[in-house]
């Protein structure tokens, strides 16, 4: 319960500062911590998969594309890029020590692996699984698949919206020199 409220409390500061950080590159990577926070939720309720897809696939491929948006409009520049903060490495060392301590405490402390059952399990245990999401997902009666795909399109639409701008904002600034 303690690491749960840790987690989630890390994840509600992220997420706040994520929103009111006016330096995009800075509050895109207050979302990777965010997401970070979220897979570790994952873990505490024993879906290792849906942890790890979390990981691989936002924290890791969309987050690429946001940076990638990002930098593509330029939003990084010398001017908005200023550092603020001045105690920002003594904290990201101090975050560095606690991650490595708690990752050092896990693996030697931590509880034993838990032993896989021969036979399918049902309910509950397979919520995180591949079967328990694969089911979830395509079951005719929960329409899960059109959520993501409806995503799916408004990322695509995002990217190529942030495109368009770049390129204008671009045209812009050669018709000027």
């Amino acid at each position: 319960m303690i690491l749960f409220l840790i987690i989630a409390a890390i994840a509600l500061a992220t997420a706040l500062l994520v929103v009111l950080n006016p330096n995009p590159v800075r509050s895109a990577l207050f979302l990777v911590v965010n997401l970070f926070c979220v897979a570790g939720l994952y873990l505490l309720l024993n879906a290792y998969f849906l942890s790890a897809v979390q990981v691989i696939v936002y924290t890791g491929a969309i987050m690429v594309l946001f940076l990638f948006v990002i930098m593509l409009l330029n939003l990084g520049t010398p001017d908005r890029s200023l550092n603020k903060l001045k105690a920002q490495a003594p904290i990201a060392v101090l975050g560095g020590l606690v991650l490595a301590g708690t990752l050092v405490w896990a693996v030697t402390k931590g509880t034993p692996p838990i032993a896989l059952p021969t036979e399918p399990m049902v309910g509950l245990d397979t919520l995180g699984s591949p079967q328990g999401i694969g089911k979830t997902l395509y079951d005719p009666k929960k329409p899960w698949l059109f959520p993501f795909e409806v995503t799916s399109i408004l990322l695509l639409i995002a990217v190529i919206g942030s495109v368009v701008l770049a390129r204008r904002s671009y045209g812009e600034e050669a018709s000027k020199s």
